[in-house]
């Protein structure tokens, strides 16, 4: 019997399998035989991943092992200490659970990988509800040319102002992005930022940030406090010409508060790659030319995708040889002092 610890992948590896074979040195790879959670679960409580110390995680993944909650996280044998997931949001992770867990289980992300492909995203979907693009290519392939009717005019990104919701990496890859197309850049974070990094963007209030945004990009994770950030109310203080762009997870928009502002003309339009319920778009979304629609494509390029491998599996090789990691999610920075 190997004396080596136990990596375990949970999903799969689809660009960098000579980073993830070379964590052989340092480990047994391993794969779950579960299929599903309840089996998943026995199998740990049984003893068939005892030695496991670490385990990369995709989004997927959550097909195996659901989420990552109390439950979970005490029925892991003790041996295991690192999750790296592969992504950078990590709504399918309870972080209070995770670090309540004794010992804790010590969690990590791919922060900045995806910046430049969320962002490129967002301003593609800005851009194509600002010009009001949608009915038009809808239209066309339907041999109605741009439309009978055609649709009305759109607007052009210059002199507008994009509010961001979230000044994170990706929300300032935006903010540069834009600004190429003449905009400029109010936001709203947790917290103002330090004027390097603001890079000149204005620090609002929340409320002044909905009034005052030509295009509202959400660029917030979710988690129980930001679920419906949007919602009724909000979508009250918008300018009837704001475009609402989201690239974030879905539940941080009240979907059916978007479907009724987008009715009742208080919003003109949205682009969205994400929704609440996955894979599940709401009829009044799908049915409504208002709203540019992606199935969640936000990091959808091989260049991408390999970069975020390779950060979780590096995640994954400096927490066994150092028993530390690359990019602690934000919840546990304490303890990793």
């Amino acid at each position: 019997m190997s004396s080596k610890p136990k990596i375990l992948l949970l999903g799969q590896i689809d660009h960098a399998q000579e980073a993830w074979q070379s964590l052989s040195s340092l480990g047994d790879l391993i794969v779950p035989t579960a299929t599903n959670r309840d089996d998943f679960i026995r199998d740990c409580r049984d003893g068939k991943l005892d030695g496991v110390v670490a385990a990369y995680r995709t989004f997927q993944s959550t097909s195996i092992t659901g989420l990552f909650d109390a439950e979970l996280c005490n029925a892991l044998p003790k041996s295991w200490r690192y999750l790296a997931h592969c992504g950078a949001g990590y709504d399918q992770i309870d972080p209070e659970a995770c670090s309540a867990r004794d010992p804790p289980l010590l969690v990590s992300n791919v922060p900045t990988a995806v910046d430049d492909a969320t962002a490129d995203t967002a301003i593609f979907l800005m851009l194509g509800a600002l010009r009001n693009f949608n009915i038009s290519m809808t239209a066309l392939r339907k041999g109605q040319w741009r439309g009978i009717p055609p649709p009305s005019l759109g607007h052009d990104p210059q002199g507008k102002v994009l509010g961001i919701l979230g000044m994170g990496g990706i929300g300032r890859n935006m903010k540069k992005k834009a600004e190429a197309f003449g905009m400029t850049a109010i936001y709203h974070n947790r917290r103002e930022l330090d004027p390097s990094l603001a890079d000149g963007a204005e620090y609002v209030s929340f409320e002044e940030l909905l009034k005052r945004s030509d295009v509202l990009s959400l660029n917030l994770p979710l988690n129980p406090k930001t679920r419906h950030t949007i919602s009724t109310e909000q979508f009250k203080l918008m300018k009837p010409s704001t475009i609402i762009v989201n690239t974030a997870r879905g539940a941080v928009i009240d979907e059916a508060a978007l479907v009724d502002a987008l009715d009742k003309g208080l919003i003109a339009g949205a682009g969205l790659d994400v929704y609440e319920e996955e894979p599940r778009i709401h009829p009044g979304l799908v049915g409504n030319e208002k709203v540019i629609l992606l199935p969640h494509m936000g990091t959808w390029t091989s260049e991408t995708l390999e970069k975020m491998e390779e950060w979780a599996i590096d995640n994954v090789r400096l927490a066994l040889e150092k028993g530390k990691l690359l990019s602690p999610i934000f919840e546990q920075k304490e303890l990793h002092r």
